[in-house]
């Protein structure tokens, strides 16, 4: 025990510390995963193994790599932001999990810090100015509702115009026509106009 005790302690090449992590620790490919040399800044897209109900799928997960932890070495870690809906997610993935499928490194920036800590207090102040262009308000969809009619008004529009009868002075009961003809008429009487008196100029004094 301690002759192998002695051995981790002991500095080694590297080939032959990912060889013990890849006989011992993870069934990934771990030269495939230190080769990559992921660095903040990266753009990386993580393919990730989700089992639910029996069944596997995979989810991808995009973002901006702003921090990596513990280089190559066994419990090596990198954090990753991404903006989903307007609201910062970040995740920590370890290098050599064996829930991750595959790793894709999408774009790379030039970045001299080793942190990218700023990144979360930069997209919270331009949140904060773009809320400053905006006003509160209160609209609700029973500001446009209609107003109830009363009970008697809707009935009173149910009511359809054959349910009136409407009374005509020139009709019976019955529904016939009450208006004379002209046979029954007769000829029309002409119009008795009075005609002014004219009397005769008195006869001029003799």
């Amino acid at each position: 025990m301690k002759v192998w005790g002695a051995f981790l302690l002991k500095k080694r090449p590297y080939g032959t510390v990912l060889s013990i992590m890849q006989n011992v620790i993870t069934p990934v490919s771990v030269n495939e995963r230190a080769s990559l040399g992921i660095k903040p800044g990266d753009t990386v897209r993580v393919h990730q193994k989700i089992v639910e109900k029996g069944k596997t799928r995979t989810q991808m997960f995009e973002g901006l790599v702003i921090a990596v932890k513990h280089g190559k070495e066994a419990g090596a870690t990198f954090t990753v932001r991404a903006n989903m809906s307007g609201v910062g997610v970040e995740r920590i993935f370890p290098l050599y999990a064996p829930f991750i499928e595959k790793i894709e490194i999408t774009r790379r920036s030039k970045v001299r810090r080793a942190k990218l800590y700023f990144i979360r207090e930069k997209v919270a102040r331009e949140v904060r100015r773009q809320l400053r262009n905006m006003r509160m308000v209160k609209l609700s969809t029973d500001d446009f509702k209609e107003e109830e009619m009363p009970e008697a008004a809707i009935e009173a529009e149910e009511v359809t115009v054959a349910d009136v009868q409407v009374e005509d002075p020139a009709q019976t009961p019955a529904g016939d026509d009450m208006t004379p003809t002209q046979e029954d008429a007769g000829e029309p009487e002409a119009p008795v106009v009075d005609e002014p008196s004219v009397e005769a100029p008195a006869e001029e004094a003799k």
